[in-house]
């Protein structure tokens, strides 16, 4: 029972945090009070997580799952404070619910003209639109929805839960309660390993509470997808993986970066026929789950996408993306650069990876992946969350935690930021490589 006393107190000072986090004020138009609540976030959640080391499995399996519940409850508690994407979900939904594709109109658009009518919550029909989630489409109409002018840019399993959630009642409020519904999910599966410090990596991480419920990203679900699919992958339930492994990407694309994982080791022996199983079974669920949409959209049901790697600095030699590749090579070449390095990863994985354990790989390509992108949203992060949960890998959670500090503070920070995630990953790998020549010695 003592054992169980300390991190239960560790646990709800990290709730009350959590709680004041997203209730005190801060938003991504004034970030300034944030700043502190993150920084006692995390150590909260740093301590909370060392002490549940010293409790028995079971007690500490019942206790990492109630943890999960309060910290996601945490993110219910006020509405999006530092992103505004939940609103394009909630439009999303009724445009589908009004038998339209979301990737054929902008919200903006004269043909729905009426839907905007029906939608004050997201179109407020008065005041300043002076808001930080606020702003003033083409016509002159305020809006929450960011990018207005322009279709959706999100694959068609999101859509998919946009338009089931708006069955739910919709709203921005029944998003997050998706939200926390996928965090507590996804810590569940993860606790069907029985590594209950592990799956708290994940379900008591500020993170969660932050981006998954409260700002309510949909990459939860594919967080969610991924884990599922590699766990069916290791227990030989390869069609399952597959299918599973192909509605997380269908659902933001990101998690593609993930399948070599599921690879691990295929180039250690000869490959099999049966290796492309997993694969194709993907790439072919991703082109069925675009095809009703491909029905109503024709060409156009790629949305936003193409324009948004174009804004977002993934097509060009700028300062946008690869702070890191830029400190080496020349800014034209650091995409090709960053390629490369992705590539040689993936290669270590697909020789060297451990097909048992195939989340090691997954979360060391995606993390690379991040780390040589650089990207200032954190939300991407929450892959690498859950395999964290899957692998223990924890120095890796300093990725997302990167993405949170360039996001919040902007500014020329993308270099040192990134730089500092890179150098806790490089401790953390020199650490384990010494702890595991100490045992090896021991022996």
């Amino acid at each position: 029972m003592p054992r169980l006393l300390l991190p239960s107190a560790a646990l709800l000072a990290l709730v009350g945090a959590l709680a004041g986090t997203v209730t005190g004020g801060g938003t991504l138009g004034r970030p300034g009070p944030l700043y502190g609540w993150y920084l006692a976030d995390l150590l909260l959640f740093g301590l909370a997580v060392a002490l549940l080391r010293r409790v028995p499995p079971r007690r500490a399996a019942a206790l990492v799952l109630a943890g999960s519940i309060a910290v996601a409850a945490t993110g219910l508690l006020a509405p999006p404070r530092t992103s505004d994407d939940a609103y394009r979900y909630v439009w999303d939904g009724r445009v589908q619910a009004a038998g339209i594709s979301p990737y054929r109109y902008a919200p903006d658009d004269p043909a729905l003209a009426g839907l905007r009518g029906r939608a004050p919550d997201l179109f407020p029909p008065a005041g300043p639109c002076s808001g930080w989630d606020e702003r003033r489409t083409a016509a002159g109409q305020c809006s929450r929805l960011n990018r207005p002018a322009v279709p959706t840019i999100y694959p068609p399993v999101a859509e998919a839960w946009f338009l089931g959630l708006h069955g739910l009642g919709g709203g921005v409020r029944a998003v997050q309660l998706g939200g926390a519904l996928l965090a507590v999910a996804t810590t569940g599966l993860l606790l069907t390993r029985r590594r209950p410090v592990r799956a708290a990596l994940w379900g008591w991480c500020p993170g969660v509470a932050l981006w998954a419920v409260n700002d309510a990203h949909v990459d939860t679900l594919g967080a969610l997808l991924l884990v599922a699919a590699l766990l069916a992958a290791v227990r030989g339930w390869v069609a399952a993986g597959g299918v599973l492994f192909g509605a997380a990407i269908a659902v933001k694309l990101v998690p593609a970066v993930a399948l070599p994982g599921a690879l691990s080791g295929v180039l250690a022996r000869r490959p099999r026929p049966r290796d492309l199983l997993l694969p194709v079974l993907a790439l072919a669920t991703v082109a069925l789950a675009y095809l009703p949409y491909l029905a109503l959209s024709g060409a156009g049901v790629l949305g936003y996408l193409p324009g948004y790697l174009r804004e977002e600095g993934y097509d060009r030699a700028d300062v946008a993306r690869f702070g890191l590749v830029r400190l080496l090579v020349p800014s034209v070449l650091t995409p090709w650069a960053a390629a490369l390095v992705l590539l040689v990863v993936v290669f270590h994985v697909l020789r060297r990876g451990d097909p048992a354990r195939p989340w090691g790989g997954a979360l060391l390509v995606t993390g690379t992946a991040l780390l040589l992108a650089a990207p200032n949203y954190p939300w991407y992060g929450l892959l690498v969350v859950a395999l964290v949960g899957l692998d223990g890998r924890w120095e890796w959670l300093a990725v997302p935690a990167a993405g949170a500090v360039l996001y919040l503070v902007g500014g020329d920070t993308q270099q040192p930021v990134y730089g500092g995630a890179l150098l806790v990953v490089l401790v953390g790998v020199l650490v384990r490589h010494r702890a595991a020549a100490r045992r090896v010695a021991a022996a």
